[in-house]
């Protein structure tokens, strides 16, 4: 990896090809460069980006196809925030017997006219991970007000990891472009990802520009320039949408053809390329091949007289508790069904690969679903692009409704997907027929309800009551698993953590009857601190905290909101009005919508002389929100957050 001297060489001998004309030399700062102080439309942001360019293009070595990628850049360091970004790495894939190799790297901190170069012993090389190999480096002499400047070489001899371009990051940009000649023996579908629009979008043909290895005539090239301006910074919260490689802008490419004298070589395949390859696939389709074997597995009275989704339910059951999780997805590694099955333990290809024999072997007609975790992204629906994939899951159907299964969380039921797997869609390989994409529906009914009573104590400064609170869906499950983490103390202590006004517990009752595993019903009661001062008590009557800050803290958002499921936060209190006092004082009334009922807010209150009862209803109806609705709903969330923290109910003694 220490040759890039030597790959620099290589380079030259070939010479590089034209960049567009307006590419800047490195070491010259214009005008802008240097009088830029402040990014008005992103006063917070630690550092900008003010160019960047990215040129590919190809080159033959040793008789084989290599990409070269050349990069340049200059980022202005607005705040120490920043410093961080002199800090760069290089990541470089090794294989068996080929590599990448990076070259000519420059790197130059601007100070007032004073230029820091980078020494050429302060770059290495670390081996962080299997197959990288990472070329660090760090800019010398930064402050704020630098402006860091670099650029390298890369060499490639992956011809399908032409990897595109991300245009957007997590500082912005003022200027990015990327451009490469690609001769037109070499296909590659493209695809540009995210909201934001190209300021340019230029495709020229260029003639003769290229002789492939092994050929004796130039081929014909297509030049690609792709550019965007005024880029905002991607401000990614992982906890309300999925994976950022969904949103964040950028330029993907696949190659998808190698054309050849007569015909070109399919490497893209259709879908009907792939539904053949996994039929045959000994680790895909020879693995759903064993109903007789796990048919033979399953007690005979989980299946005697009962109906089809009665059976279902109890394959589902058994193989959710027949195995442990490994923590491993399997979905391109080694799936071994039997061998899982007899070691009670896999990953999730083999669990539920395992399920779907199973259901088969009862007539049941399951498939395989192919698809990817939040965190990956959604696969591509316009081609077969197979690293989009990396999970697997059951989907059955039952009196020709649709349910979709995943045992690998033995706290999950049947029908409810765990949270990574709320991914909008996946594609289901019916082997007897052809595949399709199918749409994943989270679970609708989530989500908690707390009904409480209380009597204010003016003498000992307390108010008393009970409550009883019902939690559905994925906020079930979470009570649940936590209650089987925790012993009775640590779960009585994470409850009361849950309520505000220094609540604490004095008896606590997990009410079975109204308890399944779709919901969890608890009851409690409890003593909390008032604040008496002179004759009037202060009570704040909204006990529950349904969220500690609203997760919206950006003014703006390009991309969407996704919850992953809709979900309900209910809570109603009677608030008992002690003998001798009068109520003077309530907290003010609140209600908001999003569109055609997206999400609703509800705050009121009914009164009478002796009591009030309050009630809080927020209910979101959909778990994805457009950016179109974003600041609607950061303010729906502003609104939710006064409420639960700044209801105020005030009594005062009556005067005799």
């Amino acid at each position: 990896m220490r040759s890039y001297y030597i790959a620099a060489l290589l380079i030259l001998m070939y010479g590089l090809p034209s960049f567009s004309q307006d590419s800047i030399p490195f070491g010259e700062l214009t005008y802008f460069d240097r009088t830029f102080d402040t990014y008005e439309k992103d006063p917070d942001a630690p550092a900008v980006v003010l160019y960047e360019k990215g040129d590919v293009f190809f080159i033959v070595k040793d008789k084989r196809l290599h990409l070269i990628k050349k990069y340049h850049t200059k980022i202005k360091i607005l705040n120490r925030q920043g410093f961080k970004h002199s800090n760069v790495s290089i990541p470089l894939l090794i294989g068996k017997d080929l590599h990448e190799d990076v070259a000519g790297i420059k790197a130059t901190t601007h100070n007032n006219g004073i230029k820091s170069h980078l020494q050429e012993e302060k770059i290495y090389f670390s081996n962080t991970q299997p197959g990288v190999v990472e070329a660090q480096f760090t800019l010398p002499n930064v402050s704020v007000g630098s402006i860091l400047e670099y650029e390298y070489l890369l060499l490639s001899p992956f011809i399908f990891k032409l990897d595109g371009w991300e245009f957007q990051s997590t500082i912005p940009k003022i200027y990015s472009e990327f451009q490469a000649i690609v001769p037109l023996k070499y296909v590659y579908n493209r695809t540009l990802v995210g909201e934001l629009e190209l300021c340019t979008n230029q495709v020229e043909k260029l003639s003769s520009c290229f002789v492939p290895p092994g050929g004796v005539f130039a081929l014909s090239c297509e030049k690609l320039t792709y550019a965007m301006e005024d880029i905002p910074a991607f401000k990614y919260d992982a906890s309300y949408t999925l994976g950022p490689s969904n949103y964040i802008s950028r330029l993907d490419f696949e190659l998808s053809k190698i054309n050849g004298l007569n015909e070109g070589t399919k490497l893209t395949t259709s879908w009907e390329d792939v539904d053949r390859e996994y039929r045959t696939d000994k680790d895909i389709g020879k693995q759903l091949r064993y109903k007789g074997f796990f048919g033979r597995k399953i007690p005979d009275h989980l299946l005697k007289g009962a109906d089809e989704m009665t059976k279902a339910t109890h394959i589902y059951n058994f193989i959710r508790n027949h195995y442990s999780w490994n923590g491993g997805f399997g979905i391109y590694g080694k799936v071994r069904v039997k061998e899982a099955f007899n070691e009670k333990k896999g990953n999730v290809a083999e669990i539920n690969m395992s399920l779907i024999n199973l259901l088969n072997s009862a007539g049941i007609k399951s498939n395989l679903l192919l698809m990817s975790t939040r965190q990956l992204g959604l696969p591509k629906k316009t081609y077969p692009v197979m690293s989009d994939f990396n999970y697997i899951i059951a989907k059955a159907t039952i009196d020709d409704k649709d349910y979709l299964l995943d045992a690998t969380n033995k706290y999950h039921p049947f029908g409810i997907l765990p949270f990574r797997a709320l991914n909008h869609y996946g594609r289901v390989m019916d082997f007897s027929d052809a595949s399709y994409w199918h749409t994943i529906k989270p679970y609708a009914n989530n989500g908690c309800q707390i009904r409480a009573r209380v009597q204010l104590n003016p003498d000992s400064k307390t108010a008393n009551g009970g409550l009883e609170m019902i939690t559905q869906g994925y906020n079930a499950i979470q009570t649940r698993e936590m209650k089987d983490e925790k012993d009775k103390e640590e779960y009585l202590s994470a409850l009361t953590e849950k309520f505000q006004n220094n609540l604490e517990i004095g008896s606590y009752k997990l009410v079975q009857e109204r308890s399944d595993e779709r919901k969890i019903s608890e009851q409690i009661q409890f003593s909390a601190g008032i604040n008496p001062i002179g004759d009037r008590i202060y009570f704040n009557p909204f006990l529950p905290i349904f969220f500690r800050q609203n997760p919206f803290i950006e003014e703006e958002r390009n991309y969407p909101v996704d919850f992953g499921y809709p979900r309900r936060y209910r809570y109603q209190i009677n608030i008992t009005i002690p003998e001798g006092y009068q109520l003077i004082d309530l907290p003010q009334k609140d209600a908001m919508r999003l569109g055609d009922n997206l999400a609703v807010l509800e705050y009121f209150y009914v009164q009478n002389a002796k009591e009030v009862m309050i009630s809080f209803d927020l209910a979101l109806n959909t778990a994805y929100f457009e950016p179109a609705d974003y600041k609607l709903l950061r303010e729906l969330f502003d609104r939710t957050m006064k409420i639960q923290g700044n209801s105020l109910f005030v009594i005062e003694k009556k005067m005799n």
